[in-house]
C-alpha cells in the first residue's frame, strides 16, 4: 500500500534518513527496529560532544550527544539514545530508551520521548508525550500534545491487543502492542491535541488545538478540527 510506505510521509534524500528506512516497506515497522538502530549509531559508547549544562543528568551507558547539541539544566537522558548535532533538550525534558533525535530537533520542557524517532528539525517543545512514534522533518507539536501509544483494552491483567487500524477499507493489524503516531514532514499539531494509538498523518497536515484524532491514515495536507458542542456566542457585556 503506497499510503503506508515511508516515502509517502518523509523525504528520504539524506543518507542518514535513507539508511534508517532502508528495506522498510510499512512505515511503522521502523519502530521495533529503533533499539537496533540506536545501538548501531551509538556503538555501545558514551560520546558527549555537545554542551551538557550543570544540573542535567546523563545516565551511564550508551549515549551519543552530537556537536552543537545543548542539554539544559533539569534535562534527563537515560537512553540508550542518539542525540544528533544541534539538538536541544530543554529543561525538564526526559529521554527514555531507544530514542533518536536527529540534527536540529527539539525535546522541550516537560516533554518525554520513548522509543521514538525525530527526523531533522522535528520539535516537541512543551509538555508533550512522544511514545513509539515517528516525527517527520520539521513536524511540530503544540504545547500539551499527547501521542497516545496504547489501547485501553487489555486492562485488569488481560493481554493487551496489538493496534489495528483501517487502511483503504480494510483492517490492518500493525502487530504492535504500543504504537503512537507517524507524522509526515511539516505536520503541525495544535496545543492540547490528543492523537489516538495508530494515527498516521501525511506531510503538511494540520491538527487544530484541542482536537482528539481517531486512529487511521490521513492523507497529505489534511486539516483536522476539533468539534465544538455549541457555536461561539457574543459577550453580552461587550
Amino acid at each position: 500500500m503506497d499510503s503506508l510506505h515511508p516515502a509517502h510521509y518523509f523525504g528520504l534524500s539524506s543518507s542518514t534518513v535513507m539508511r534508517i528506512f532502508e528495506g522498510v516497506e510499512i512505515v511503522w515497522d521502523v519502530l521495533p527496529m529503533l533499539g537496533g538502530l540506536v545501538a548501531e549509531s551509538v556503538g555501545g559508547r558514551r560520546i558527549i560532544k555537545g554542551d551538557v549544562m550543570p544540573g542535567a543528568y546523563i545516565a551511564d551507558g550508551p549515549v551519543h550527544i552530537g556537536e552543537g547539541a545543548v542539554v539544559e539544566p533539569g534535562a534527563c537522558v537515560f537512553g540508550p539514545a542518539y542525540i544528533g548535532s544541534g539538538v536541544v533538550l530543554r529543561h525538564g525534558s526526559y529521554v527514555r530508551e531507544n530514542v533518536m533525535l536527529l540534527d536540529g530537533s527539539v525535546l522541550g520542557h516537560a516533554s518525554e520521548a520513548k522509543n521514538a524517532l525525530f527526523l531533522p528539525g522535528a520539535k516537541a517543545p512543551h509538555f508533550a508525550y512522544v511514545g513509539d512514534s515517528v516525527l517527520g522533518h520539521r513536524a511540530n507539536l503544540g504545547a500539551g500534545t499527547k501521542l497516545s501509544n496504547a489501547t485501553l483494552t487489555g486492562s485488569h491483567g488481560a493481554a493487551r491487543r496489538s493496534v489495528r487500524i483501517r487502511v483503504e477499507d480494510q483492517t490492518v493489524d500493525t502487530g504492535l502492542k504500543k504504537f503512537g503516531a507517524v507524522l509526515g514532514d511539516d505536520v503541525q499539531i495544535g496545543c492540547n491535541a490528543v492523537l489516538n494509538p495508530g494515527t498516521l498523518i501525511g506531510p503538511g497536515g494540520i491538527v487544530y488545538p484541542n482536537a482528539t484524532v481517531p486512529k487511521g491514515v490521513y492523507q497529505p495536507n489534511v486539516v483536522i478540527k476539533a468539534e465544538q458542542s455549541r457555536p461561539a456566542a457574543e459577550r453580552r457585556d461587550a
